[in-house]
C-alpha cells in the first residue's frame, strides 16, 4: 500500500493524528505508543468535526501542564526509556534529531545544547510518538506528499515575536518543495515539518493509485481561506502495465538463504517465465542476492506479490525487455524402457536445439536404480537421433 499527504492546508502533529485516524488507525495503536513514554498521563481523545463542510477527525492531545525545558539530550533519554517497537523509537527519535538540528542552526548553537520549548512540550512528544506508531501500523511502501503550505505573516513564540514561515520550519524544510499557501497565519509547525520531512519519501501531485480510503485530518482553527486540513489518501500503485515483457528486479540481502529455493518456486508458479539469482555485493562489503524474474504483462501483477509476500524486499525495478523466442515443439522419446520429455527448438523451419526434460530423466533413473548421468547420456542421444539438426 502506498500513500499521499495533501499538505495544501500545511501541518501539524495533530492534524497527521487525526488523518491517521481517520483513514482507519486504531486510535489505541497510537495511545499505547503514547502511553509508553515514562512522563505524565497523556490522553488522546477524537472530535468528529468539519472544516469547510468537509468531514475530518481531530485529535485533542491533553496534557498537564509542563515548564519544562527539555534539551535533545532529555528527550533521548525519554525516548531510550520508553517501551516502545524499535521502529517507533528510531522514527521518534529521527524526528526530535532534525528539530534539534534545525532549532540549533537558527539560534546557532550546538545542536545538544538546544532547550526545546513548545517542541519539547508534552504534547509535542505525544504527536511525534503517535504519528511515528500510526505509518508505522500501515506499514506503507511509499509515502508521497504534495508541497507544504507554510503560511506568511508572523506569530508569538517562545522568544518573542517570529516571522511566519518560522526560521526552524524553513531549517527543517530546506530542498522541500513549499508554498506559502492563502492564509496569512502559521500553516505548518516545527513538528508538523520535521515529521513530514522524516517521514515522506517523495514530492508529488496525487501518484496514479487505486484508492482504498482516505483521512481527514483537522486543525486547531478554521480559517476562512480554505479548510485547514491534512489529507491522508490510501491505495495500491496503478502503474500502467507494460505492453512486452518485463524484469521484476530487487536487492535482497537480509533473508535466510535456504528460503531461495521456495522462493523461486513461488515465482514460477505465480506465472514467471523465468527467475534467477546473481550474487551481488552491496555497500558497507554486505552479500548480497538480486532477485531477477521475467513476467508476461499479464503476470506482472502476480509475480510482484509472489517477490512481497515471500522475501523481505520492500521495493522493486521493473524493467521493459525485449525478447526473442524461437519457435518451440514439445514431444517425447522411448529410451530405456521409459519415456522422456523433449523440447525441440527451431528457427527458419530447420532444428537447431534439442533438449530433454531433466525432471522425466531424473525420475526414470530413480525407477531404474540407474546414475542421473547415465539416463541423461542416453535420453539425449536418442532426442538428437529422432530430431538431427536441419
Amino acid at each position: 500500500m502506498i500513500g499521499w499527504l495533501d499538505l495544501s492546508a500545511g501541518a501539524s502533529g495533530d492534524m497527521l493524528l487525526g488523518a491517521l485516524v481517520d483513514a482507519g488507525v486504531p486510535l489505541e495503536v497510537l495511545t499505547t505508543a503514547v502511553a509508553a513514554l515514562p512522563v505524565e498521563q497523556i490522553r488522546l481523545v477524537t472530535e468528529q468535526t468539519t472544516r469547510h463542510g468537509l468531514g475530518a477527525t481531530r485529535v485533542h492531545v491533553h496534557a498537564p501542564q509542563s515548564h519544562e525545558h527539555r534539551s535533545w539530550a532529555d528527550v533521548r533519554g525519554l525516548l531510550a526509556d520508553a517501551d516502545l517497537p524499535a521502529a517507533v523509537r528510531d522514527g521518534a527519535l529521527a524526528v526530535f534529531e532534525r528539530l534539534a538540528v534545525a532549532e540549533g542552526r537558527v539560534h546557532r548553537v550546538a545542536a545538544d545544547d538546544v532547550h526545546f520549548h513548545e517542541v519539547g512540550a508534552l504534547d509535542a512528544l505525544a504527536d511525534v510518538v503517535g504519528v511515528v506508531a500510526g505509518f508505522e501500523h500501515l506499514g506503507l511502501t511509499r509515502l508521497a506528499a504534495s508541497p507544504v503550505a507554510l503560511g506568511s505573516g508572523s506569530a508569538r513564540g517562545a522568544h518573542g515575536v517570529v516571522p511566519v514561515p518560522g526560521p526552524a520550519v524553513l531549517e527543517l524544510l530546506a530542498g522541500i518543495p513549499v508554498v506559502a499557501g492563502p492564509v496569512p497565519a502559521e500553516m505548518c509547525t516545527p513538528t508538523g515539518a520535521a515529521l513530514v520531512a522524516a517521514r515522506v519519501s517523495e514530492w508529488t501531485a496525487l501518484p496514479p493509485m487505486r484508492v482504498a480510503r482516505v483521512g481527514v485530518g483537522a486543525g486547531g482553527r478554521d480559517p476562512a481561506e480554505l479548510p485547514n486540513v491534512v489529507r491522508l489518501v490510501l491505495g495500491e500503485p496503478a502503474e500502467p502495465e507494460p505492453a512486452g515483457p518485463v524484469v521484476l528486479e530487487t536487492n535482497v540481502d537480509d533473508l535466510d538463504p535456504r528460503l531461495w529455493p521456495g522462493v523461486l518456486d513461488a515465482l514460477f508458479a505465480a506465472g514467471a517465465s523465468d527467475a534467477w539469482l546473481t550474487p551481488i555485493l552491496m555497500k558497507k562489503g554486505r552479500a548480497a542476492h538480486t532477485l531477477s524474474a521475467l513476467c508476461r504483462p499479464e503476470a506482472v501483477a502476480d509475480v510482484r506479490a509472489a517477490v512481497f509476500r515471500t522475501t523481505t524486499s520492500i521495493g522493486l525495478r521493473v524493467v521493459p525487455v525485449g525478447k526473442v523466442a524461437l519457435e518451440r515443439v514439445h514431444t517425447s522419446v522411448q529410451v530405456l524402457g521409459g519415456t522422456v520429455g523433449t523440447k525441440v527448438a527451431v528457427h527458419d523451419g530447420r532444428v537447431v536445439n534439442v533438449s530433454v526434460e531433466y525432471e522425466d530423466v531424473a525420475a526414470l533413473a530413480r525407477e531404474l536404480g540407474l546414475p542421473v548421468k547415465e539416463v541423461l547420456r542416453a535420453a539425449t542421444a536418442a532426442a538428437e537421433a529422432a530430431h538431427p539438426a536441419g
